[in-house]
Formats: structure tokens, sequence, C-alpha cells
């Protein structure tokens, strides 16, 4: 791993690690203070305007980066891309807000909070992330996030109080967006140029924009569509046990996803040069990479989800502690066709193959969930999930089958497994002696990371032993730098 990937997954791993903790400050709060009702409208009506803002951005985020990656070493060339692909998502984005305007801004139930809502969409006109993505800049992004994160979470405490606050508690989190991506054009005069752009510069990103347009609107389908199926086939507190479920499982995948973000670019800029066998190479060591913080992930969560729920979500969340556990399987599908598909099928334009395995999985996802959610409600909506992620990955495993490493990547897997199920044992003995509290979690996650290690080591895993050295030069030398 070169070292500017390394330092931009650093980055990013960083911004996964606030993501994660903010939460653990604000999530228990949260929960008291709005209940599963008040998550539930919040989940619904985001769920709602997300589609406005999908088809509003088009393909723009995942197109940009890579286009961006492709021509970065030709400023003025970067320049114009930039500017032709901003033009047309200002162009898409505010025909989406004035329909969502139309449609659910007089809505009689929830229509002051649709009209909050619509604050998400002017944060995604604005958003150019994507361009600092594909020029590997990550350190603008992730110091952006970890501002606004913090800001955040000190307006939820000032200002959110009681039920009567979601409004606020709205507010402030399509606030925070859109204030964050205002920022980032504070760097812009640094990073291009202004160069005049005409109306088929605009025009030529169209069709390509929509052929991954096509298949983020099949993720979305089930990553936004099941909670909105829920509250529509169930009710609004069902979407807010489910959301509450599900913001753990995905907070933890940000560690696992916080490589595929990095290797975008910089996998769409090798193939450009034509290196395939530094690709082929890349994903098998992506590939190890993520199982190996998957695996333990996922068991992990599923142990201590029963002493975890009870302090940290509060009586009124008490089914999350098994929806958890039926949801924890998507950390590793997800976390390979991450790989799989963000960090290889797209930067090669192999957007087909990308496109069939979404679609497929969100499909099966929205049938599931017809099916589910009238019977099992939430839990429903769990399984269906889990059976769409499974879908996904299987798809883009069997489209890069050719360049998989499949002998060493299932050995190291079994290894994972026995490190992980010896892991769970103990971290559910404790469980069940120390009982539901903040200091048995601890206990737990210190304990479960230091049996997988030493059963890796014993079984004497390579990227186990690796890592252990590589933290260990780095402490190395951060006390020989102390000492000087």
């Amino acid at each position: 791993m070169s070292k500017s990937i390394a330092k931009n997954f650093m980055y990013n791993l960083l911004l996964q690690i606030v993501t994660l903790f903010m939460p653990l400050i604000t999530v228990p709060y949260v929960s008291r203070i709005l209940g599963k009702e008040g998550i539930g409208v919040y989940s619904y009506t985001l769920s709602i305007v997300q589609y406005f803002v999908i088809f509003g951005s088009l393909g723009v985020s995942m197109y940009g980066n890579r286009q961006i990656a492709y021509v970065r070493d030709d400023k003025e060339k970067m320049s114009k891309t930039f500017w032709s692909i901003t033009f047309l998502k200002a162009i898409t984005t505010v025909i989406s807000l004035l329909v969502y305007i139309l449609i659910f801004g007089f809505n009689k139930e929830y229509g002051n909070i649709y009209l909050i809502q619509a604050i998400n969409i002017l944060a995604a006109t604005i958003d150019i992330s994507w361009l600092y993505m594909g020029l590997e800049d990550f350190k603008k992004t992730v110091t952006r996030n970890l501002i606004v994160k913090i800001l955040g979470v000190i307006c939820i405490f000032i200002f959110v109080k009681s039920y009567n606050d979601l409004y606020k508690y709205i507010s402030i989190n399509a606030l925070m967006i859109m204030l964050g991506n205002l920022v980032m054009w504070m760097y812009l005069p640094r990073t291009v140029l202004k160069v005049k752009v005409k109306f088929s510069d605009i025009v030529s990103h169209v069709i390509p924009t929509m052929q991954l347009f096509i298949p983020q609107i099949a993720t979305q389908i089930y990553l936004v569509l099941d909670k909105t199926m829920l509250g529509t086939l169930a009710n609004t507190g069902e979407v807010g046990l489910y959301e509450q479920s599900e913001k753990i499982v995905k907070l933890v995948l940000g560690f696992v996803t916080a490589l595929g973000v990095v290797m975008l670019p910089r996998m769409s800029n090798t193939f450009a040069s034509g290196d395939k066998e530094k690709m082929n190479g890349y994903l098998n060591k992506s590939l190890q990479g993520v199982s190996y913080v998957s695996i333990p992930m996922s068991v992990g969560l599923a142990a201590v989800s029963n002493e975890f729920v009870p302090w940290f979500f509060g009586k009124d969340f008490s089914a999350v502690s098994y929806l958890m556990i039926i949801l924890t399987p998507i950390l590793f599908f997800i976390a390979i066709s991450n790989v799989l598909g963000v960090q290889y099928l797209l930067p090669t334009n192999r957007t087909k193959e990308f496109t069939v395995s979404v679609t497929m999985g969100a499909v099966i996802n929205v049938i599931l969930n017809f099916i589910f959610i009238p019977y099992y409600k939430a839990i429903g909506t769990c399984i269906a999930t889990v059976i769409a992620e499974f879908v996904v990955t299987l798809v883009q495993y069997i489209s890069l089958r050719e360049n998989i490493q499949e002998k060493n990547l299932i050995k190291s897997i079994v290894k994972y497994v026995i490190a992980a199920t010896v892991m769970f044992i103990v971290v559910r003995l404790i469980g069940n002696y120390m009982g539901a509290k903040i200091i048995t979690t601890i206990v737990q996650g210190a304990v479960g990371i230091i049996i997988y290690i030493v059963i890796l080591v014993l079984l004497k895993e390579k990227i186990n032993l690796f890592a252990i050295k590589t933290i260990s030069l780095k402490l190395r030398l951060t006390n020989i730098i102390k000492e000087k």
C-alpha cells in the first residue's frame, strides 16, 4: 500500500472513528428525548427526501469522483470537467427540488417537516466533495466533516430538549450538511481554474451519469425504500426501531468501507494508466483487509447487543437488540461488495455488471419487504436487507472470480471465522456474568479484540502479523520523537 493511500485511508478512518463516537454521545440522549415515534418520523420523512436527492444528483458523486481521477494531471481539462458536471448537477437538483415541494410541501400530516427536509436537496446542489475525492485530497473533506459533526452535536444538546423540538432536530441535521458543503467552496479558487463551459460540455456528461444513476437508484432502493415501506406497511414506530438498529450497524460498517472511498480514485487512475496487474493486486489485498476487519465486527456486534442496547438506547428501544443481531451479516457482505463494486467494477467502467448486481438486490429487497413487513414488521425488513446484500455480493463475486485469488482468500476467512467464534463465546460469557451496563460493553470490546488478535497470531495469519508490526513501529517512532 503506497504512502498516499495509507495516508488517505487514515484520514478517512479518523472520520469514521469520529462518526462512530458522535452518535455514542447523541443517540442515547435523542432516543430518550424523541422516542421511537420521533426517530421514526425523522427517518421516514428523510427517506422520502433522499429519493429527490438521488434523482437530482444523478450519479454525480461516483461519476465525478472517477472522471476527476482520470484527468487530474491536466488542470485545465480537470477544471472543465468539474464545472460542466457542477452545472449539470445544479440544473437537475433545482428541478428535483421544485417537484419535491409541489408533491410534499403541502402534505397535511408532515408538511412542515417535509419543507425542512428540503434543505437536504439544496445541500446536495452545492456538494463538491467528489472533486477532492477524485484528487485524493481527503484531508479537506475529513476536516470539514469533523468540524461540522462536532458543531451538530453541540447544537443538538443546546436546542433539543423535548419531543416538541423534533423540528429543531431535523433542522440541525439538514443545516449541518448544508454548512459542510458550503465550506468546501472556500478551497475551490486554489483547486480549479475559471474556464468557459459550453452547453455541449454539460450535455456530454448526461449519458455517462445516467449509466451510473441507474445502479445508484437500485442501491438506494434497499438503503432507503425499506424505511419508506416499513412506515407505510407498518408504522413510524417500527421505522424508529429499524433506524436505530441499522444506524449502529452502519456506523461500524464505516470502519470497513473507509478503504473503498480512498481506493476508488486510485483504482480509476491506475486503470487509466493500463496497469491491470497492479489493480488485481490492490483488489486481493483489499478483500483480505476488509474480511480481516468485517468478520470480527459482525460477530462482535452480535455478541454485545444484549448488554449494549438497554443502557445505550433505553427501554423504548429494547427490540433493537435482536434487530441488530439479524442485521450484522451485512457488515461482511457490504464490505466485500464495496471492494468488488466500488473499488473495481466502477473504476474499470464495468458499470453493466455493477448495475445488474445492485438491481437484482433491489428487486429482491422490494419483493421480500412486501412479503415480510405485514407479518414481521421491522424484523422482516432486516431479513430482506440481509438477503439483498448477500445477492449483490454473490453476483459481483461471480463477475470478478477470475481476478480473485480464491484459495488465499478462503484460507484467511476460515482463520478469521475461527478466531471470531472463540471471541464470541468469551464475550457472551462476560455479558451473562456482568449484565447490561456501559462497563460491560467496554470490557467485552477490549477482551474481544485481544482474543481475536491472539488467536490469529497462533494461526500465523499474515495480515494480522503485518497489522501488529505496523502499529508497533508507529508506537516506537512516536516514543523516539517524544524522547528527542
